[in-house]
């Protein structure tokens, strides 16, 4: 079956797919410019807002981040890996800017992921001798908002095999 590429606004049951597919998923596969123009790719757990930003946690030294850091460009792929080949697939392909949260960015999401990933929630209580350290280690972490400016959906169900939904997202 050929692939057909659909182009739609951003509303409606695009919309409602990719907050399912987000939903559906909490590890995403993130790719950032490294130096050079080389691609860098890193998995991690993410949440997300009803206004489609993405937040994630995450070492500022880490190649990714420090890749932000020179150059906001990224994009994510998010996906079930327990998929078929042949079935009726689902996937998401979001294409933006991330940066360190600002303070009320960071307040949101750690309302977030701490709601999504109540171990999380747990651990930064630190109650036990063994969340104490776990706490005082993810202290050092920050949080990474990721705006997307473009969203490719691949969602079977919803829009029929072998087709891709496109879709630019505008910004208030």
């Amino acid at each position: 079956m050929p692939l057909r590429v659909l182009t739609e606004k951003f509303s409606g049951r695009v919309r409602r797919s990719a907050l399912r597919i987000l939903m559906e998923n909490v590890l995403c596969s993130m790719s950032t410019i490294a130096a050079g123009k080389r691609a860098h790719i890193n998995t991690t757990y993410f949440c997300y807002s009803d206004d489609l930003e993405l937040y994630f946690l995450s070492d500022p030294g880490s190649t990714h981040c420090e890749n932000l850091a020179v150059n906001p460009s990224m994009a994510i792929a998010i996906s079930r890996s327990t998929q078929r080949w042949g079935g009726s697939d689902r996937g998401l392909q979001l294409f933006g800017v991330c940066r360190e949260a600002n303070k009320r960015e960071a307040a949101q999401a750690e309302r977030l992921y701490r709601k999504r990933f109540r171990l999380y929630a747990k651990w930064m209580a630190g109650t036990s001798e063994r969340e104490k350290p776990l706490a005082r280690d993810l202290r050092t972490y920050r949080f990474y908002r990721f705006v997307p400016r473009k969203v490719k959906i691949l969602d079977e169900a919803e829009f029929g095999g072998g087709v891709l939904v496109t879709a630019s997202l505008t910004r208030r």
